[in-house]
C-alpha cells in the first residue's frame, strides 16, 4: 500500500475516532506539501471542522497526533492554518527504494488489463515522402502504443497507407508524361523521394496550364482550375484504376512498391515498426458497398447529379458527401470500410486513431455516420488529435515542395550530434562503428524527446540545433545523466560494489529524500500518461528525474564515500533512478547509451 493511500485510510479512521463520524474518502484531500514548509504530504483539514466543531488548527493538531500515534512511517507533523503537514520518515522512503529495486521493470504494469487498443498512426499518401509532420505523428502513435503497453493493455499497431485516390493520380500522370522511364534505380534515388519529385512536378505544370487557360480562353480562375488538362488526365486515370485497367493498375503497382519501399527504409532508421498494415486499395470497396447498403436502407440519400450523401443536420453538422457523382469514393467512404474490417477481425475496446486536429472534424462525421449505419462499435472510435509542427520560416506544403524532409532531417540530426561530440572529444578511444551507433542514439532520441515533450494538442515549433544541446531540457542532457551513472556503477562493478539492499537506517539528506520520492512517482505517471494520451507527462518525468540527480550527484560522493553502508544505498539509488530513466525514455521510443 502506497503512503498516499495508507494516510487516506487512516484519516479516515482518525475522524471517526476522534469525532464519531465515518467521512468518504473523498473528504481527504493529499497534496504535496510546499517547499517552505516541513513535511512530504499535507491534508486539507477545512472538511472536517464540520465534523470536529472546532478551528482548522485545533482539528488539525488532534488529527496529526492520532496519525503519528497509528502510522509508524510518520516521523513528524506539523499544523500551518488549515493544512497538516506531514513528515514521513528515512526508514519509509528506504523501503520504497529496495521495493523498487526488486522490480526489473519498474513503472510497468504487473498484470494484464483485458483491454485491446488499436493505434493507427503513420497514414501516408504514396504520392510523397515522410516530412516533419509524420514524424510527429509516428513519434506519438508510437509512444501512446508503448505506453498503453506498460500500463497492461494489449495493443494492436496498425498503419492505413493511402494508396489511391486522385492524388496518387497526379504522380502517376506526371511520371507518364515526363520520366521518359527513369526508375529510383536509373537515378540512384530513394523511391518514395523519386515518387514525390512528380507529384510537385503535377502541381507546377498544373498551375502553368491554369495561367495559360485565365490568359488565352480569359477562363476565370475556378473554371481554369477544372478544365486544366492535366487535372483532367489524373481524373481520368483515377477511374480507369477504379475500373481495373490493366496499364493503370500496373503503372500504379509499379509506383506503390517504389514509395513503400522507401518508407520502410525511414521507419527503420525511425526505430518504429506496425503489427498490421491496412491498405485503402484493399478497403475501400468495402466501405462503398457499406454505403450502397445504407442508400438501400434509407440512412443516406442520392443527389439528383448521382452523388451520395448523409444528412448530418440533426447533429448540428452538414451534409457529407460518401460517393462523388461518378461513383469513386472519398476518404470518408473508404475510412468506413476500413473500420468494418478492422472491428470484424479484432475485437477492441477503442479504435484510436492519431491523426494532426485538421482533421478533427472528419473524425467526427466517420463516429456519426457509422452509428446512424448501425454499428454499435462507432462509439468507440477516438481520434487523438494533435497539434502541427512548424518552422520558424512558416508552415510546410508538399505540393510546392516545401516541407522539411523526415530522411533529410535525421540525417542531419545525425550529422549534428557527430560534430558536437567530435568537439566536446567525449566518444575518444571508441571504434567508428560504436561511435556511429552513439551518434545515431543521440541524434534520434534528441529528434523524438524535443517532439514528444510537448503536450500533443499544442502546435509546436521545431528547432534541430535547440533539441540536441547536451543541456536543458532535452533528449542529450537526459541520455548523458544515464551514461554518467552506468560510468559509476560500472566503476563500482570493477571495485567488486555491486549494490545491495539499503540500510533503512541510513538518514537521508531532503535530495536523496526527493529522489526516492520522485522515483516512487514514475507507476502513477505511467498511468496518467495512458489515460490521458500523453507521452509528454514521461518526457518530463524523465526530466525531472535526470535534473534531480545531478544536482544530488553535483553535492554527494559516491564512490569516494567512506561509510560502507551508506555508499551502497547511493549506489542503489543511483542504479534505480538510471532504471526509471531507462524504463521512461523507452516508452517514448528512445535509446539510452550506456556510454557517451
Amino acid at each position: 500500500m502506497s503512503i498516499e493511500s495508507l494516510l487516506t485510510s487512516k484519516v479516515i479512521e482518525a475522524v471517526s475516532q476522534c469525532y464519531g463520524v465515518e467521512p468518504s474518502d473523498v473528504h481527504v484531500q493529499l497534496q504535496p506539501t510546499r517547499k517552505e514548509f516541513a513535511g512530504d504530504l499535507t491534508v486539507v483539514v477545512f472538511p472536517f471542522t464540520r465534523f470536529s466543531k472546532k478551528s482548522p488548527e485545533e482539528t488539525g493538531k488532534e488529527l496529526g497526533e492520532y496519525l503519528k500515534q497509528h502510522i509508524a512511517e510518520i516521523k513528524n507533523y506539523n499544523v500551518v492554518k488549515g493544512f497538516l503537514n506531514i513528515e514521513i520518515s528515512s526508514a519509509y522512503w528506504i523501503e520504497v527504494l529496495n521495493e523498487i529495486a526488486l522490480n526489473p521493470k519498474y513503472g510497468y504494469a504487473h498484470e494484464e488489463s483485458g483491454h485491446t487498443y488499436m493505434i493507427e498512426y503513420s497514414s501516408p499518401n504514396t504520392n510523397k515522402p515522410l516530412h516533419l509532420g509524420h514524424i510527429r505523428n509516428n513519434l506519438l502513435g508510437w509512444s501512446v502504443s508503448e505506453i498503453q503497453k506498460a500500463n497492461g493493455h494489449h495493443v494492436i499497431m496498425v498503419n492505413l497507407v493511402n494508396d489511391r485516390g486522385i492524388h496518387i493520380c497526379k504522380s502517376m500522370v506526371a511520371w507518364k508524361k515526363f520520366a521518359q522511364g527513369a526508375t529510383p534505380e536509373s537515378t540512384g534515388m530513394k523511391g518514395d523521394h523519386f515518387v514525390g519529385d512528380y507529384y510537385v512536378l503535377f502541381d507546377k505544370e498544373y498551375k502553368k496550364e491554369i495561367k495559360a487557360l485565365m490568359e488565352s480562353e480569359g477562363m476565370e480562375e475556378e473554371e481554369a482550375k477544372k478544365r486544366a488538362p492535366i487535372l483532367l488526365e489524373a481524373q481520368e486515370m483515377l477511374r480507369k484504376w477504379e475500373a481495373g485497367d490493366e496499364e493503370t493498375v500496373a503503372l500504379w503497382r509499379m509506383m506503390n512498391d517504389w514509395v513503400l519501399k522507401g518508407f520502410d527504409e525511414t521507419y527503420k532508421m525511425m526505430g518504429i515498426h506496425f503489427d498490421k498494415v491496412y491498405f485503402e486499395s484493399q478497403t475501400y470497396k468495402k466501405g462503398r458497398d457499406i454505403v450502397l447498403k445504407g442508400l438501400a436502407d434509407g440512412v443516406l440519400y442520392r443527389k439528383e447529379s448521382g452523388s451520395v450523401w448523409a444528412d448530418l443536420t440533426g447533429d448540428g453538422l452538414d451534409h457529407k458527401l460518401l460517393l462523388r457523382d461518378d461513383g469513386t469514393s472519398v476518404y470518408m467512404t473508404q475510412d468506413i470500410g476500413t473500420a468494418y474490417e478492422r472491428f470484424q477481425e479484432f475485437d477492441m475496446d477503442e479504435m484510436i486513431y492519431v491523426v494532426g486536429n485538421e482533421q478533427n472534424y472528419h473524425f467526427q462525421v466517420l463516429s456519426l455516420i457509422c452509428g446512424k449505419l448501425g454499428f454499435p462499435w462507432a462509439k468507440k472510435i477516438r481520434h487523438l488529435s494533435y497539434g502541427m509542427v512548424e518552422l520558424p520560416e512558416g508552415k510546410m506544403k508538399s505540393r510546392e515542395g516545401t516541407v522539411v524532409d523526415a530522411d533529410d532531417l535525421m540525417a542531419s540530426m545525425v550529422d549534428t550530434a557527430r560534430e558536437m561530440s567530435k568537439e566536446l572529444g567525449k566518444l575518444e578511444g571508441y571504434s567508428q562503428e560504436e561511435a556511429e551507433d552513439i551518434y545515431r542514439k543521440v541524434a534520434l532520441g534528441a529528434l523524438k524527446y524535443f517532439i514528444l515533450k510537448v503536450d500533443p494538442k499544442k502546435t509546436m515549433m521545431f528547432n534541430p540545433k535547440e533539441s540536441i544541446d547536451f543541456n536543458g531540457n532535452t533528449g542529450p542532457f537526459i541520455q548523458y545523466t544515464y551514461a554518467r551513472i552506468c560510468s559509476v556503477l560500472r566503476k563500482a562493478a570493477d571495485a567488486g560494489e555491486m549494490p545491495g539492499a539499503a540500510d533503512v537506517h541510513v538518514v537521508l539528506s531532503d535530495k536523496e529524500q526527493n529522489l526516492i520520492q520522485l522515483l516512487a512517482k514514475l507507476p502513477d505517471v505511467v498511468k496518467e500518461a495512458g489515460a490521458t494520451y500523453s507521452p509528454a507527462l514521461l518526457a518530463n518525468y524523465s526530466y525531472d528525474l535526470a535534473k534531480e540527480f545531478n544536482q544530488f550527484y553535483h553535492d554527494f560522493s559516491i564512490l569516494k564515500e567512506e561509510d560502507a553502508t551508506l555508499k551502497n544505498f547511493r549506489l542503489l539509488l543511483a542504479k534505480e533512478c538510471a532504471e526509471a530513466i531507462k524504463n521512461a525514455m523507452c516508452m517514448l521510443g528512445i535509446e539510452m547509451p550506456d556510454r557517451m
